[in-house]
């Protein structure tokens, strides 16, 4: 009797010995569990916050990001012509260089050129030709805090009359003042606009009339969710200062994607966008409808001159 009493405790406490080895294995694998999750969620909020500060590093008009830019904007239908009409855009975006910088602010430099299919009448016939180019180099000016997230920056425009038919590009050399600003303390937006007035001053050939436009971009971006997100930031105006000058005033609005693919290799920015022409004046040949198609590339290891 009493050998099995002995042998019944033995075994009872075997029992609960084990029993306590299960609670405390299942504890620490939940707390593992736990703790993997919480990893996970840290994860993705991390992504998450990256996506969203990047897509506004690819749309901030005063980005020190270095990106190279390709967009086609492509009209099917054209105020004043049958014909449909095409635009490539290549641009890239350059932070400034202090070994060769004359005064310590920080500067982006933004060279850009065009191809254009531009119409030869009123009928469907196009030729495509390379179009003016453009650079601005702006200066952050003091004032601007990344803590507030209220970005200023101004300087000079300048458009070359590079273009290799008269239909093609303006004929003029210009130049003129440029402003941006940016607004950046709301989480997942991005508020700005990008402000030129080119003035022309020399021309190619007499024939060339001056101009002086007043070209402004306003952008709006917000933040969707898995790399993905909405803007109105493509469509730019202009009002050209001269009497009985053209004035037109489209409105876009897109969606674009961000592709952060890992370290060493370089975020992508792909985006659509559909523009419509919500008012003009005295511009016989306007695109009425265009659509498009954006993709940038950054590359944020190429600071060697930070």
């Amino acid at each position: 009797m009493a050998r099995n009493a002995a042998y019944m405790s033995r075994t009872i406490r075997v029992g609960c010995a084990l029993l306590i080895g299960l609670l405390i294995l299942r504890g620490s694998a939940a707390h593992a569990e736990e703790d993997k999750s919480s990893q996970e969620d840290r994860e993705q909020e991390e992504a998450a916050t990256d996506a969203a500060n990047l897509e506004r590093e690819f749309n901030d008009p005063l980005t020190t990001l270095p990106q190279i830019f390709v967009q086609d904007a492509y009209s099917p239908a054209t105020y004043g012509t049958d014909a449909q009409t095409n635009r490539v855009i290549a641009r890239a975006i350059v932070p400034r260089i202090p070994r060769f910088s004359l005064f310590p602010l920080v500067q982006l430099v933004r060279p850009s050129v065009t191809l254009v299919t531009v119409p030869e009448g009123r009928g469907s016939a196009t030729r495509t030709e390379l179009g003016d180019s453009q650079l601005f180099d702006f200066a952050v000016l003091p004032g601007s805090s990344k803590e507030r997230g209220l970005l200023w920056g101004a300087g000079p425009v300048f458009v070359f009359p590079t273009a290799t038919d008269k239909t093609a590009g303006q004929g003029a050399w210009q130049a003129g003042p440029g402003a941006a600003f940016v607004y950046k303390a709301i989480p997942g937006i991005l508020l700005g606009g990008l402000i030129q007035n080119p003035i022309s001053f020399a021309y190619t050939s007499p024939e060339r009339k001056p101009t002086s436009t007043l070209l402004i971009q306003p952008i709006v971006l917000t933040h969707v969710g898995w790399g993905f997100y909405l803007k109105s930031a493509d469509a730019t105006w202009g009002i050209n200062w001269y009497r009985h000058s053209s004035t037109t005033i489209p409105i876009s609005f897109g969606i674009g994607y961000i592709r952060n693919r890992g370290e060493g290799l370089p975020p992508i920015n792909l985006f659509v966008t559909g523009e419509w022409m919500a008012y003009r004046q005295f511009a016989p040949v306007a695109p009425q409808t265009t659509i498009r198609f954006g993709m940038t590339i950054a590359f944020p290891g190429w600071k060697w001159w930070d």
